[in-house]
């Protein structure tokens, strides 16, 4: 049995059943029904489940990522999740959602991302404008819990689509994936960028202090990925991430000069403001319109997964603003000891 990222404590009934089974491979009962879908302990144990496809977990076996008891315990809590999201967000208007990437549900989902406002409140501008190297290294953590393993939840469409859309969403990853040069592959961009803010770039060293918030981020896209019948929400979903990338990247890399970071650190950021700008377009008219194009049934679930996307990174980003306006970490404990 291989090495691999360390499991964090439970947080509850939820998570103890999940770390149960990947340990033992024993499910004990536990009842979904009741618990927050989107709180702590349902999170974690989402994300727990969904870590075996990715990554080694330390003491759990390779072949837990198909026990029938994992899956048991993973489908209700995903049920529960996606009703939550399926809520929270208003569904597509238009008599049938939208018949393509530009026109109907998918079209009004889209346009407010491709405004930059003037007076832009986030975590990127708040870095930019007067964060510290304090504030810099949490959003790094948070982030860091999906950035080691950039773009491969999305990984899972690309079976999913045909066509250009598949042509275009290929040529999309190679670029995330390093363009054929490991060194050059975002993930390991982003571990030089850790370990030049003083951080520990091992894969799943932060997943003890993520928030729900900052799991549910993460755990949206294997949700969405892992799942055919959502492939027009992962779509969705990676289109967001393509569109607002540029313009965050761009922030960050200021924000980075100006507290004077090496420059290894700058160039997970400066690589993205370029290659993503043209992603955009792609995402835009060739995946989800050659997509819509082939599936226009699809356009509702398309503008749902780019509303579920937007408005959980919304909520990411009020609860660290929130902290900090407070005082105090955004994460679950101080970073303190575990650089």
């Amino acid at each position: 049995m291989r090495a691999g990222a360390p499991l964090p404590e439970a947080r509850g009934p939820l998570s103890a059943a999940v770390l149960d089974v990947l340990r033992a491979g024993a499910a004990p009962e536990v009842e979904v029904a009741g618990a927050d879908p989107l709180g702590d302990d349902l999170q974690l144990a989402l994300y727990l489940a969904y870590e075996p496809h990715y990554r080694a977990l330390e003491g759990v076996a390779d072949e837990r990522e198909w026990d029938p008891a994992l899956l048991g315990l993973r489908r209700p809590m995903e049920r529960a999740f996606l009703a939550a999201l399926r809520s929270a967000v208003p569904d597509p208007e238009g008599p049938d959602g939208g018949a393509g990437a530009g026109g109907g549900g998918v079209a009004e989902a889209l346009e407010p991302l491709l405004v930059e406002p003037v007076d832009g409140e986030g975590v990127s501008h708040r870095l930019m404008a007067d964060g510290d190297w304090g504030r810099m290294r949490e959003y790094l953590a948070h982030r860091s819990l999906y950035q080691l393993k950039e773009s491969d939840p999305q990984a899972w469409l690309i079976p999913r689509l045909e066509g250009q859309a598949k042509a275009s969403l290929v040529a999309v990853a190679f670029d995330e994936f390093g363009g054929g040069r490991g060194e050059r592959v975002h993930a390991r961009l982003f571990a030089e960028l850790m370990e030049g803010a003083g951080l520990d770039s091992s894969y799943g060293r932060y997943l003890e202090l993520a928030p729900a918030a900052t799991l549910a981020t993460v755990n949206v896209m294997s949700l969405f990925g892992l799942h055919r019948a959502l492939r027009g929400a992962a779509a969705g979903n990676f289109a967001v991430l393509e569109i607002t990338s540029p313009p965050g990247a761009r922030r960050m890399a200021k924000a980075l000069e100006r507290l004077g970071a090496e420059e290894r650190c700058l160039r997970f950021f400066t690589e993205h403001i370029e290659a993503d700008a043209v992603h955009e377009q792609v995402m835009r008219r060739d995946v989800l319109g050659d997509l819509l194009a082939r599936e226009p049934e699809l356009a509702a679930d398309v503008a749902f997964g780019i509303r579920a996307t937007v408005w959980l990174d919304d909520r990411w980003a009020a609860g660290v603003l929130a902290a900090w306006d407070e005082g105090r970490s955004s994460l679950r404990g101080p970073l303190d000891g575990r650089t």
